[in-house]
């Protein structure tokens, strides 16, 4: 039986070790989810990644699988570690030292929204907050792990690109200090969780499309690249994040006019990212 949890949108033939993601693009709200939160239909979808699923679903027609997730971030954060829970949000926690994404609401059962609009009222209790986890991160996980052995064992290499929206506000900062505004983010945990050579071809990627890229400010990457990256093992990973107000309008979260021209720029890009893993024999051959 296929979990609620995600769907992958697979190749005829993978014809490249690239696997695409979308963690944070899920907006099947559960009935039950939206009935205990404190925010209305819209609030709630503030720290969504609106649509990023639907600019990378050309990944099959690529020869690569794409990944997306079902259910929101905001009922829970696959970016986060599985651990990651909150004592502010679920019942029977140790308030022990927290990292600064628990501290800020932003655990893998988030308290807050965009904007730190709180979700809840009062607290879950513990095996509610398992059996979201056992529900939704489990499965996710579990299928992307299996789709980067599943890269490695036949190209000898797997490359995650973790694909997320910023808000156009977060880049408000670097306009200010005088540096170029970007369009993408790339963040690789300063080459930590991919080799240069793989996150310089990415860049170019969106470069030669006409877009400002960036380098792990404001982002770095969080718990997905940072777990899966292991490049002394053939496993690369890299976090991309994309300026909401490229495609959609933050307010309304809906498509801009221009929604269709963004999506053909950024498959482009995206078949220049699937070419890095194609087997090299192959290109040659082409």
């Amino acid at each position: 039986m296929p979990s609620q949890a995600y769907k992958i949108l697979e190749p005829k033939t993978r014809q490249s070790s690239v696997i695409f993601a979308s963690p944070h693009s899920g907006r099947d709200y559960p009935a039950d989810f939206l009935q205990e939160s404190v925010l209305d239909g819209q609030e709630i979808r503030s720290s969504e990644d609106a649509f990023v699923d639907q600019l990378i679903e050309a990944a099959p027609s690529l020869g690569a699988p794409a990944l997306l997730a079902q259910l929101p971030r905001a009922y829970v954060d696959l970016n986060r570690a599985r651990s990651e829970l909150d004592p502010a949000v679920v019942e029977g926690i140790a308030d022990k030292s927290l990292n600064p994404r628990i501290a800020s609401g932003l655990g893998v059962i988030p308290r807050v929204v965009a904007g730190g609009r709180s979700i809840y009222s009062g607290k879950l209790i513990r095996d509610e907050a398992e059996a979201r986890l056992s529900r939704v991160w489990d499965p996710y996980h579990g299928a992307l792990a299996a789709l980067m052995r599943s890269a490695h064992n036949q190209f000898g290499e797997a490359i995650l690109v973790d694909c997320h929206s910023m808000p156009h506000e977060a880049l408000e900062a670097m306009s200010r200090n005088g540096r170029p505004r970007p369009d993408v983010v790339l963040g690789d945990r300063f080459g930590a969780s991919a080799h240069v050579e793989i996150t310089d071809r990415i860049a170019r990627a969106f470069s030669s499309e006409g877009l400002t890229v960036a380098r792990n400010s404001p982002f770095a990457g969080a718990h997905i690249v940072q777990h899966y990256g292991r490049p002394a093992k053939g496993h690369h990973a890299i976090q991309i994040e994309i300026d909401r107000a490229l495609y959609m309008d933050e307010a309304t979260i809906t498509p801009r006019p221009d929604f269709e021209d963004f999506r053909a720029l950024f498959t482009r890009a995206m078949a220049e990212i699937a070419q890095i893993g194609r087997p090299k024999a192959q290109m040659a051959a082409e």
